[in-house]
């Protein structure tokens, strides 16, 4: 547990009553000493969460509250932002408002793409977690089980973070291009999550984690100034010391990693082929052929492409059976994790 703890100020017009005082201190004690686990039990509105709240602001250190299902983690996600409404609360749950996975029947060579609605509003929220994550310390993040789910390697992440401040020397053109590596589009027209534009030397960021943009001001190769930018009204707000532009995606990885892990793909593509073939099953080595290779084509050309995760163990280097970077790997040592309704939560997980 760290000995020099950020500031979580908890704001309530109540105080703890009743059993809680008692139950705080003993979680956090036990917190301090090196405890591992610690169970709080209580029945139906003896405020638990309110406990909880009491426990990271005394701790101090970044939390992860996991929830069993999403519509438990949006009220627990609405408790904490009232409770803590100066620092980072965000919340963290599937995007998929429908998924239909791939599937093949090689009797009547049928192939069934995988289809998969995502929900825009929930892919800020995950993408706003982790910005919030590598961005400062005081971070709470609500989530359901989709946190253990395989997300892209948080060293390639935050390895192709933007950063940006007033003064700082940088070309627009390089600017752009960075901007375009971290699956960032340009869009003169409409101010989209994910999208720039570009006007003179005025370059106006939507971040896919946040409902604001950032309007980046340049001077010749040095950046002006940065501003807060409303992108539906276009009025500018207030000045910005600094901006940390985030990946548009959770699956990025800069060029010079990205053509190793083609080859990687290619060859493990051939090989699954040559087996195919041995055994007799053509349509299939010519249906996984012909959608890996199309595959290839679009992370070769825009470094992404539909169902990316199927190839993160190649996109990271992992060895074979080496889990896949989670949500938990962008958190920095020494955070606090809380499991809720944990009877129920735990048997997901």
């Amino acid at each position: 547990m760290s000995e020099h703890p950020q500031p979580f100020r908890l704001v309530s017009d109540f105080q703890p009553a009743g059993d809680q005082p008692e139950a705080i201190a003993a979680l956090e004690n036990g917190l301090r000493a090196g405890r591992r686990r610690l169970i709080l039990e209580g029945v139906t509105g003896s405020g638990k969460t309110f406990t909880m709240a009491h426990v990271i602001a005394r701790l101090g250190v970044p939390a992860l509250i996991v929830s069993h299902n999403k519509t438990l983690a949006a009220q627990l996600y609405a408790e904490l932002k009232t409770f803590f409404p100066h620092h980072a609360v965000e919340f963290f749950i599937s995007y998929y408002d429908y998924y239909q996975p791939e599937a093949y029947i090689p009797q009547t060579d049928t192939y069934i793409e995988k289809d998969a609605a995502i929900n825009d509003e929930l892919e800020r929220f995950r993408l706003a977690a982790t910005n919030a994550l590598l961005s400062r310390p005081d971070v709470i993040i609500v989530a359901s089980v989709s946190c253990i789910y395989g997300l892209g390697s948080p060293d390639d992440y935050r390895a192709m973070l933007v950063a940006l401040r007033p003064g700082m020397e940088l070309e627009r053109d390089e600017m752009l291009a960075r901007l375009v590596a971290i699956q960032y589009a340009r869009n003169d027209y409409e101010p989209q999550s994910g999208t720039f534009r570009v006007r003179g030397e005025v370059v106006d960021v939507f971040p896919s984690y946040n409902k604001s943009g950032v309007r980046v001001m340049f001077c010749g190769d040095r950046i002006e100034g940065l501003i807060e930018l409303d992108p539906t009204t276009g009025r500018t707000g207030q000045g910005l010391e600094q901006a940390l532009i985030s990946p548009a995606r959770h699956f990025v990885m800069p060029r010079e990693k990205l053509d190793p892990a083609l080859a990687r793909i290619r060859a493990e593509l051939d090989d699954s082929v040559r087996t195919f073939e041995a055994q007799g099953k053509l349509l299939e080595a010519q249906r996984l052929k012909q959608r890996t290779e199309f595959d290839l084509e679009m992370l070769r050309e825009l470094g992404y492409c539909n169902g990316i995760e199927n190839y993160s163990r190649h996109l990271s280097g992992r060895p074979a059976g080496a889990p896949p970077a989670c949500l938990i790997d962008y958190f920095p040592p020494g955070f606090l994790t809380i499991i809720d309704e944990s009877h129920v939560t735990l048997p997901q997980i």
